[in-house]
């Protein structure tokens, strides 16, 4: 079975037949470049440095350009790169909860036939809502309001990020440095990754925690409550964003916070309670206190997050390495059941079992997405970086966070969001410093860092060129752009919409169905949405699911086959559903295990003491439940005798099993 297994984002090395990626040839030939200039005193290079300097001088005008260059290039090439499609489940939880927002609600009702809508990291239960924290979803919801489709709030919040990045600068670095910072920024991170085009976030975790950082160097240079209330709103939109990383990032800044305040450096203690701590834990308290309110209305109780609760119900496998798994739950439908218990689970024991191997994994996944071959040059600097006292702080910060990172199962870049502006402060300090390396008296480091830039604009030209990656492909190679999502999915809903109307469709899975290509996501309101996307579960199921949408029309899509399409589902072949465990809470059918027990005796016409075979008496359960028997090969019989008859209640005990 191909299951599914979440991007490795932004892969480098061996892409083009074996040989090195565009990225690491563009990183050889930038040093290469460097070292020639600098020989032959190739002064051209530098033509961009005074422009840039008149600009960043205008310290509010270089944050908005920071701000808009990349809402402008993407802009512009809409024509080429269209809005994507979301594919991946958690893209379809934010777009849910920004749905929500939209509709000025914060959670939805649960649906009375809330079994045909479940799916991954969603909650059907006690509420209708997405698992994760909200502020992505925010952000869509705003692209949603304020332009008519949640994407544009994607492009807002990393315009905003890299603003955020030039402004944050400004608090560490003298202008140019700071514009620089964001121009690297821009080129990584703000255009062509796939924080700018996918739904899965990464931008505004990365904003909240340039607020953080930015905040710090000028309240250590002069407290006041303004830059007290900026680094409080950065927290607040890190506890919404990524709650774990994000609060390491905050804990860690405390430190520093903390340490200048009781130090012989620090203000007054009067200064410091007015301008630092009172404001801080106004804002802070008023975070905390809307967030449990927000926990509260989702799981009912204002101590336990919605993540935490799906985890708890739905889940196997532990979000943490040192967690044990949990019982495996009853499901109602057997794409869930096979995501939980095989995907995840394998995902779980693959890093614990092989921490080292997890660990270079990991390595790798960051380090290409963040540094990849071209930032990484400007870590040359980073030795002469420690005799610096600020500097040394930050490459403390930056050595500790990964904590925060390595005991998770999973690993996604932009998990490790709130450091993305540390990343690029280091890179840009460490840059300032390789300026002044000499090599046999030739300026190598200045000629460095002009070409590196113009590298870094060349490794965007190659991702635009170069075009999407083919198919609905997860894994994506640095110099390709983002794929386009589910674009099957999406032209089946097109097409429904414009035959006007509303519309019922049921998802039909293969036995070797990929488990990341998941189709049953529906918007807030489901009643009142024109397509809804159901399960296809049970019989009696389907039939109370049709009759309670009477008015629309039906229709059966099968997204395993070449090219999906929707089908009238009167004319579609009957499918049994596949079996799941005795008790599954949404499945009427098999809900009660007595009453299965009772209704396949009666089919039966016979007493538990009647002798059939298994595929008989599985015959049996099916006719009774619309509901298919599991595989008599896994352990019905004592041997391989398939004629072999057997009681019934040899036989239901191996089916309860």
């Amino acid at each position: 079975m191909n299951y599914y297994h979440k991007p490795v984002l932004f892969s480098a090395g061996a892409n083009l037949g074996g040989l090195p990626s565009p990225e690491t040839l563009l990183a050889i030939a930038a040093v290469g470049v460097a070292l020639a200039a600098a020989h032959f005193g190739f002064r051209w290079m530098g033509w961009w440095e005074r422009p840039l300097a008149r600009l960043a001088r205008r310290r509010r005008l270089a944050i908005v350009a920071a701000a808009v260059s990349p809402l402008v290039l993407r802009a512009l090439l809409l024509p080429v790169f269209p809005v994507p499609e979301p594919q991946a489940h958690d893209e379809f939880s934010f777009l849910l909860a920004a749905d929500t927002f939209a509709h000025g609600r914060l959670v939805n009702p649960q649906h009375p036939f809330w079994v045909h809508f479940e799916s991954e990291h969603i909650l059907a239960r006690p509420v209708y809502a997405s698992a994760f924290p909200i502020a992505q979803a925010a952000a869509l919801a705003v692209g949603k309001v304020m332009f008519g489709h949640p994407w544009a709030g994607v492009w807002l919040g990393c315009g905003l990020m890299c603003g955020a990045f030039c402004w944050m600068l400004q608090g560490w670095l003298p202008p140019r440095w700071a514009l620089l910072g964001a121009v690297l920024a821009i080129s990584r991170l703000g255009v062509a990754s796939y924080w700018m085009n996918t739904y899965w976030g990464g931008a505004v975790a990365a904003a909240g925690g340039a607020l953080v950082l930015g905040a710090l160097p000028r309240m250590m240079r002069a407290p006041h409550w303004r830059q007290s209330v900026t680094m409080g709103v950065g927290l607040a939109v890190l506890a919404n964003s990524r709650p774990v990383e994000g609060g390491f990032l905050g804990l860690e800044t405390a430190v520093v916070l903390f340490a200048w305040m009781l130090g012989k450096r620090g203000p007054p203690r009067a200064v410091a309670l007015r301008q630092i701590v009172l404001p801080l834990v106004l804002l802070l308290g008023l975070t905390g206190a809307s967030v449990g309110y927000y926990f509260a209305r989702v799981t009912g109780k204002p101590w336990v997050a919605p993540y935490v609760l799906y985890r708890n119900t739905m889940t196997m496998a532990p979000h943490f390495l040192w967690q044990k798994p949990t019982a495996l739950p009853l499901y109602n439908n057997r794409e869930m059941r096979d995501f939980y218990l095989y995907w995840e689970m394998a995902n779980y024991r693959e890093a614990h079992q092989s921490l080292r191997a997890d660990l270079e994994r990991k390595t790798a996944v960051y380090w290409r997405f963040y540094l990849g071959p071209l930032l990484t040059i400007p870590l040359l600097g980073v030795a002469a970086l420690w005799r610096d006292r600020q500097a040394r702080q930050l490459l403390l910060l930056a050595a500790a966070f990964p904590l925060v990172l390595v005991g998770q199962v999973w690993h996604n870049a932009h998990y490790a969001a709130p450091a993305a502006g540390l990343v690029i402060l280091i890179v840009t300090m460490a840059l300032r410093r390789l300026r002044l390396w000499r090599r046999r008296g030739c300026p190598v480091g200045v000629s460095l860092v002009r070409s590196l830039p113009a590298a870094c604009c060349a490794m965007l030209f190659i991702q635009i060129v170069a075009g999407r990656v083919e198919g609905d492909v997860f894994e994506q190679r640095s110099w390709r752009w983002p794929p386009a999502g589910d674009v099957a999915r999406a032209r089946v809903l097109a097409r429904l919409k414009n035959i006007g109307g509303t519309h019922l469709v049921f998802v039909r899975y293969a036995a070797s169905h990929d488990l990341g290509d998941e189709w049953v996501y529906n918007d807030a309101d489901i009643d009142r949405s024109p397509v809804v996307w159901a399960r296809e579960l049970d019989r009696e199921g389907n039939a109370e699911l049709m009759r309670y949408f009477g008015g629309r029309r039906v229709w059966l899509v099968e997204p395993d086959v070449p090219v999906p399409q929707a089908v009238p589902y009167r004319d579609a072949p009957v499918r049994l559903m596949r079996f799941v465990r005795l008790g599954a809470p949404g499945i009427g059918v098999l809900r009660s295990v007595a009453q299965v027990r009772r209704k396949v005796l009666a089919q039966a016409g016979a007493s538990g003491d009647e002798m059939l075979t298994c595929d008989t008496w599985n015959f049996l359960f099916s006719q009774t439940t619309g509901v298919a028997g599991p595989d008599i090969s896994e352990g019905c019989y004592d041997g391989n005798d398939r004629a072999q008859k057997v009681k019934f209640e040899h036989w239901f005990s191996w089916l309860a099993r």
